[in-house]
């Protein structure tokens, strides 16, 4: 039997309030650079500012393959009361994504914080869900973020819940390096 006979491009979406979405993502997109595939990450929200990530994507070329990496987002703005700026960067981060969706090269698609855009209405979920089933057929594209919309995860092929049940923030803990960033 040809263990590729039934293998496609998978829809996986990683959500909830607990930690761990991107990190799962990223794990996911080490083992596709270490099969050799072409693989790319668009963040979107996450700001300029260095983290771990980004050394990540340094490390993960290493691995083979190739890794494309774009952020389009200059952290949590939406707070502010214009929010134009967000929904100009959130287009712009989308028409990167339109072009990485029909590369045919490409074998894994990191959509980091995807899911908190659409939850802000930075995007239509309709079109964005329409672009993601019109992919090329060989692509696995991983969606990240809180309060993913329920027409996606019922679009999805795999959907994970990360449920938080005790946090160290809540303790008065502040976020670490190499655990929260």
């Amino acid at each position: 039997m040809n263990a590729h006979r039934n293998s496609k491009g998978l829809l996986i979406v990683h959500t909830g309030n607990g930690k761990g979405k991107t990190t799962a993502a990223l794990g996911m997109l080490v083992r596709s650079l270490g099969h050799g595939h072409k693989c790319a990450v668009v963040q979107f929200i996450k700001g300029s500012q260095p983290t771990s990530e980004t050394l990540l994507a340094k490390v993960a070329e290493s691995l083979g393959g190739s890794l494309t990496w774009e952020r389009c987002g200059e952290g949590f703005t939406w707070r502010n009361a214009d929010k134009t700026r967000d929904l100009e960067l959130a287009q712009q981060g989308w028409e990167q994504v339109k072009g990485l969706l029909a590369d045919p090269e490409l074998r894994f698609l990191m959509l980091d914080e995807l899911n908190i855009v659409l939850q802000h209405q930075f995007l239509d979920t309709d079109k964005v869900l329409a672009d993601l089933l019109a992919r090329q057929p060989k692509l696995h594209v991983v969606m990240t973020g809180r309060g993913a919309p329920e027409v996606i995860l019922q679009a999805a092929d795999l959907v994970t819940e990360m449920r938080e049940h005790k946090h160290p923030y809540h303790a008065g803990v502040k976020a670490q390096a190499g655990i929260e960033f």
